[in-house]
């Protein structure tokens, strides 16, 4: 890790940026006070998800969830007949 003044990264900030491409911390400091750190990107691999991701969750719902008819409250709410703002 390398220290280095603002007024110095204003003049040198290619060079710095080279380094820390390179793997090297440089802290920006003001005067003594360190302010501030470049530190290279490492490219983000992309998440490879495949077929199947939620199989975790299969057969934990029932097809009837899906398949039943509603009940009369059910088909009520749905229709709007409940409502939240004072309305009926």
């Amino acid at each position: 890790m390398t220290i280095v003044t603002i007024h110095k990264a204003k003049t040198d900030l290619s060079k710095l940026i080279a380094r820390a491409e390179a793997g090297e911390e440089i802290v920006l400091a003001r005067g003594n006070k360190p302010v501030a750190k470049i530190v290279g990107l490492r490219e983000a691999k992309p998440e490879i998800r495949g077929y199947g991701s939620l199989a975790h969750l299969r057969g934990k719902i029932p097809d009837s969830f899906f398949f039943d008819p509603l009940s009369k409250d059910e088909l009520d709410a749905w229709e709007g007949k409940y409502s939240f703002d004072g309305e009926k």
